[in-house]
């Protein structure tokens, strides 16, 4: 049976209480932290940059799983590596040489992952896949957390599922946006393996019975 990881997002972390939530993490179900890194013109939203990243696995016990959501993204590889990324994802829309930045990406010692925004279908992805560790499957639009669930995804899931298998490629789907225990075993059954959930796990009373419960979903 093959593994399905919670990836909680810090975005949605109380960030004056960072170390406190980060630790909560750790002695959790999850699997990975997702961290969101936005420029404000990929996106229109700014997170946060390298100082707070670099808090972050200074405390971290898990899988940093680094999601860049900012245009060039390959002037900041190495940076992301040295600062403790295990797993960095670019955008396939901010790329413009997507293979030589995997490669990049490879060379620096970290798994690679590309995201795919809402409108972007999976295909363009057939003559890399053998490359990538993992495809992220935006389910909203990027930017902002708290967003409704696209429900085109579980279509876009299906039919990226059929080229891994096509390809026999061994790279896993990521689901990024609006997941809750109403969709994630949906989400899984569709053939996703990693999911990402920040608003409905630290805005819940209790994040780590909330964390739990999404485990025990999609187990």
């Amino acid at each position: 049976m093959k593994p399905i990881y919670l990836a909680p997002s810090v975005l949605a972390a109380d960030f004056a209480n960072l170390e406190r939530d980060i630790k909560m993490v750790n002695n959790s179900k999850a699997d990975w932290f997702h961290i969101d890194i936005m420029d404000g013109l990929f996106v229109p939203n700014i997170s946060f940059g390298m100082p707070v990243l670099e808090a972050i696995t200074k405390h971290a016990e898990k899988t940093i799983d680094v999601h860049l959501m900012i245009v060039d993204p390959d002037r900041y590889i190495e940076t992301f590596a040295k600062l403790g990324s295990n797993r960095l994802t670019v955008h396939y829309e901010a790329c413009t040489h997507l293979h030589r930045t995997i490669q990049a990406i490879k060379v620096a010692g970290m798994k690679t992952g590309v995201a795919l925004n809402p409108h972007t279908p999976v295909n363009l992805l057939k003559d890399v896949i053998n490359n990538i560790d993992q495809v992220l499957i935006m389910s909203v639009n990027p930017g902002f957390g708290g967003q409704s669930f696209i429900d085109n995804t579980y279509k876009k899931i299906r039919e990226l599922k059929e080229i891994i298998l096509t390809h026999n490629a061994d790279t896993l789907i990521e689901i990024d946006g609006g997941v809750t225990n109403k969709n994630a075993r949906e989400l899984v059954d569709c053939g996703a393996d990693i999911l990402v959930a920040g608003s409905y796990i630290f805005k819940s009373e209790d994040a780590a019975k909330t964390i739990a419960n999404m485990k025990t979903i999609i187990s």
